[in-house]
């Protein structure tokens, strides 16, 4: 696994060498634009609207638009300025209780080991974070951005997940039509309840697969291979207008699944033979 950032975790006095890795990995299949005639790749050049040229790398400079085009400029020395507030350290600030972050504030998670001479007092802060149940709110500034975080116990070691700011956050006040009243049948809503309670079950990651790429890879290896694309007719929907008939159809679909599931014989392990 590739080492990303190297840098310390700090509370208090306690300062641990550590480092971080990618915890997720993006597996959206990339395409690429190319040229109809000859099907090659298409290149973006960087050109200047104005003065109709090319412009090379050394000729860019960074720049804030205050106002539809009118910009202000950003110079190297401005952001040396501000350069100090950037460190190798995950400064843990406070600790929490991970029930009282929503999910809609964390962005991505990076899974973090010892750095060199660093697994004794990394050992001793996720075991004191495992046995108080709390996790660690920190700061850190990660590509000259920074971010909070919060650092918490992850199966056999810690994880750090960057949060957003709470300006980050849009208002969901702003939602058109969430604050529109609207009463609820109580059957309606009991009959809700009880599809809502069939469905339940316990979290298992690994049956949950991205279909699409799965679809979509096929496609790509029959036309490496040079077979006939064969694409799955789509699945039957029924067309239910009234929300009564769709929650019951809902349910007698589930009851269907369960009982399917259950008349599925169980496989058992061979006994191991004595010696």
């Amino acid at each position: 696994m590739h080492t990303m950032w190297k840098g310390s975790i700090s509370f208090g006095l306690v300062n641990i060498p550590i480092k971080l890795f990618a915890a997720t990995e993006d597996k959206d299949i990339k395409m690429r634009y190319l040229h109809k005639k000859c099907h090659n790749p298409i290149k973006y050049e960087k050109t200047c609207p104005i003065c109709e040229q090319h412009v090379e790398q050394e000729d860019i400079v960074k720049g804030y638009e205050y106002e539809p085009g009118k910009f202000v400029l950003i110079e190297k020395e401005d952001l040396d300025k501000i350069a100090g507030i950037k460190n190798k350290s995950i400064e843990i600030i406070d600790f929490v209780s991970l029930e009282e972050i929503d999910p809609i504030y964390f962005n991505r998670s990076y899974f973090i080991g010892p750095g060199e001479n660093g697994t004794k007092p990394f050992t001793l802060l996720k075991e004191a974070m495992k046995e108080s149940g709390r996790i660690g709110l920190a700061k850190i500034t990660i590509r000259s951005k920074e971010s909070l975080a919060a650092v918490r116990v992850y199966d056999k070691g810690l994880v750090m997940e960057t949060i957003y700011y709470p300006d980050e956050v849009r208002n969901v006040e702003h939602v058109p039509g969430i604050d529109e009243e609207v009463k609820v049948n109580e059957k309606e809503l009991e009959m809700a309840k009880q599809l809502i309670e069939q469905l339940t079950t316990e979290f298992e990651p690994e049956k949950y697969k991205d279909e699409y790429r799965e679809a979509l890879l096929e496609i790509i290896d029959s036309k490496i291979s040079g077979k006939e694309v064969k694409i799955s007719e789509e699945r039957p929907r029924t067309n239910v207008v009234d929300l009564m008939e769709a929650l019951q159809a809902s349910i007698d679909q589930s009851k269907t699944g369960e009982k399917k599931a259950e008349s599925k014989p169980k496989k058992t392990k061979p006994k191991k033979k004595k010696a």
